[in-house]
């Protein structure tokens, strides 16, 4: 039988909550419990802060805690359109927060005690034809001249010692990246909020926030509360309470399967230095191997968030296209399938700052674990009174274009095509 729930969440057990009294007044809210509510509500408590972290369902239980556990090194924008969009120096801020953000996380991880196998091994870009092979070859020099950042190209016959896979025409190894359990992450960083002194409220979903003059009143499902400051840490799950946000940010699916544990000797052959590895397609793969030896391999097999009818599809969309990477995986029993829900701007990159005095950190298109652990951390500096050099706050957040979008995508499907399109003429 394959379960339909994320693999990870059989490793550790989140925490359940707060369950005393409610608090009626603190001075920090935190719409939630994704990696950017609890590191923002972690160093806000710590200094001080009165913070209650308000969550929908369970503590944790949004992407932060389904993704692959990739911990990666740039952003989802190629270095080519980021200066032409931001200029040298601001791209240059921007790619050195990204390498930054993984600091964070090695860091937070070493303080707390969080047992989540984080480790660095490295990213690889495999690339699906020819021409991105030559691509990558642009990227290694853009990123030793503009941002003295070393990454290491493979030719195609030296991939094997990479990747078991004869799919791909080449590669791009960043060792800057790292992996980890995402869902041991979380729950760590939970814990890590709890002790400092913050309040986390599951099925405590906010219904809607109201300026008020002396900050803001937030009706919940638990009950009403008033805050100072509030912060939106929604990603993909940005709702109605937030319509401004919402109106900028498209909820996109993201699936996964992971397979039953394969033989050691397979795994070493299959992935030998247990690389994070993506290819260079906008209607990509990914895939990894997890501490026990599974492989596990996702992939944008529904742009639609996750329903039990899309996790079953991609399942078998999913399986299919494993075995053509690894054909020598054809028939390999798969234990688990889920799906997530990811958050991604129109502009394709993360965003920090206020709308309508709220504060908020989002749209981090796949690369949410390093990401929203920094501008966690940078919410909570913010809001402490620090300066705080954020250049993410400083690049301008587009809506959509004519402002054809209330929060809900009907679009998706176009989009889809869209960028299949792309993948057969690039």
């Amino acid at each position: 039988m394959i379960h339909e729930t994320p693999f990870w969440w059989e490793t550790t057990t989140m925490p359940a909550g707060y369950s005393g009294v409610w608090a009626e007044a603190v001075d920090v809210a935190v719409i939630g419990s994704g990696i950017t509510g609890l590191m923002a509500a972690r160093g806000l408590a710590r200094r001080g802060a009165r913070v209650a972290v308000l969550e929908a369902e369970t503590i944790g239980w949004g992407a932060s805690s389904r993704n692959g556990g990739m911990t990666l090194s740039g952003l989802k924008v190629g270095a080519g359109e980021l200066f032409a969009r931001y200029g040298r120096d601001l791209t240059r801020r921007l790619f050195a927060a990204s390498l930054a953000a993984i600091a964070e996380v090695e860091a937070v991880v070493r303080e707390e005690g969080i047992a989540c196998d984080f480790a660095r091994a490295g990213h690889l870009e495999v690339a699906c034809k020819p021409a991105h092979q030559r691509g990558f070859e642009r990227s290694a020099e853009v990123m030793a001249r503009e941002f003295n950042h070393p990454v290491r190209l493979i030719a195609k016959a030296d991939l094997r010692a990479e990747v078991d896979s004869g799919r791909y025409h080449g590669g791009l190894m960043d060792p800057a990246s790292a992996g980890l359990n995402p869902a041991r992450f979380v729950a760590g960083l939970a814990r890590a909020a709890d002790r400092a002194g913050a309040r986390l409220y599951a099925g405590a979903g906010v219904e809607s926030v109201e300026r008020t003059g002396a900050g803001f009143r937030l009706r919940t499902a638990r009950g009403s509360l008033t805050a100072q400051h509030v912060v939106a840490a929604t990603s993909g799950h940005t709702g109605r309470a937030t319509p401004a946000l919402q109106r900028k940010i498209v909820p996109i699916g993201s699936y996964i399967i992971v397979t039953e544990p394969l033989e050691p000797e397979q795994a070493r052959t299959l992935i030998p230095h247990r690389r994070m590895i993506f290819d260079s397609r906008n209607f990509l793969h990914y895939y990894r191997l997890t501490p026990d030896n599974r492989l596990l391999f996702g992939g944008r097999a529904a742009f639609f968030p996750e329903t039990p009818a899309t996790v079953r599809e991609s399942a078998a969309i999913l399986q299919r296209e494993m075995a053509q990477v690894f054909p020598q995986l054809a028939g390999a029993p798969v234990s688990h399938v889920w799906g997530g829900t990811l958050d991604f701007a129109f502009d394709l990159m993360p965003h920090a700052g206020q709308v309508d005095g709220l504060y908020y950190a989002l749209g981090y298109a796949g690369h949410g674990v390093a990401l929203a652990t920094y501008l966690g951390a940078r919410l909570a500096d913010t809001l402490s009174g620090q300066a705080v050099d954020n250049p993410f706050a400083e690049i301008p957040f587009p809506g959509a274009p004519l402002g054809l979008y209330d929060g809900r995508p009907w679009f998706l499907p176009l989009a889809e095509l869209w960028y299949r399109w792309l993948d057969w003429v690039s």
